[in-house]
């Protein structure tokens, strides 16, 4: 039950940033009619992960349920370890 709840958690997270980069990038108009559907089919893709994920462990299927939800939470996970990883070690950035 933990790894699904930390899992889950972590995919709720990367939806939750990509959603608010969408809604900044509407406001200051970086988001336009030519990238649109780009970030409709990333936002979904996200949205029917959190969904798929809660639907299957709902109905038992706890190990596929992870499996889904692991899908956007792992590369997440290591995206984060490693920009922590250039913040903490890089000495100069020029």
């Amino acid at each position: 039950m933990l790894l699904y709840r930390s899992l889950f958690g972590l995919a709720a997270l990367t939806t939750a940033i990509f959603a608010f980069y969408f809604f900044v990038g509407l406001a200051d108009g970086s988001v336009s009619s030519v990238n649109l559907g780009l970030w409709a089919l990333i936002l979904g893709g996200l949205g029917a992960v959190l969904v798929g994920g809660v639907l299957l462990h709902r109905r038992g299927r706890t190990v596929w349920s992870k499996l889904v939800l692991a899908v956007v939470a792992v590369p997440a996970l290591l995206g984060g370890l490693f920009f922590l990883i250039l913040l903490l070690t890089v000495d100069r950035w020029n």
